[in-house]
């Protein structure tokens, strides 16, 4: 497995479990997904600002959402659902990986990024987390 994408699963499952642990009964259900839009860069800058953070995008690189999840990832799909976005909906997708450097958020001087998984022009997936992945992990909203 590749260095990255083991520590974007294992990002993934430290936020989930804070998630759960933060929300244990917040539940949404797939119907209560709204489409969020992310065709452009400033659709994909407003919806991190529509939740408080401010970001500058400094790369982007297409992947494969996987068709059948690991646990792991399982973890991560299940942080998207209690934000409302539809991960799931697009397993084994081709995507855009877009990574932002979180402005106004720096805990302990860490230096903070975010991610916004985009198909076909709508946000599926999100997560902001600390540059050294070992750190701080959150949703997005």
């Amino acid at each position: 497995m590749k260095k990255k994408t083991a520590v974007f699963i294992s990002a993934a499952v430290i936020a989930a479990a804070a998630v759960t642990l933060l929300y244990p009964d917040s539940e949404t259900s797939p119907t209560d997904k709204t489409a969020v839009a992310a065709a452009n860069p400033s659709q994909r800058i407003e919806y991190f600002a529509s939740h408080g953070w401010e970001v500058e995008e400094i790369a982007g690189k297409s992947i494969t959402i996987p068709g059948d999840f690991s646990a792991a990832y399982e973890e991560y799909a299940l942080i998207q659902d209690k934000q409302g976005l539809p991960l799931r909906e697009y397993a084994g997708r081709d995507a855009m990986l877009y990574v932002y450097q979180v402005k106004n958020y720096s805990p302990e001087s860490k230096k903070m990024l975010a991610e916004l998984l985009v198909c076909d022009d709508t946000a599926v997936a999100s997560m902001v987390y600390s540059e050294d992945a070992g750190g701080l992990r959150l949703s997005v909203s």
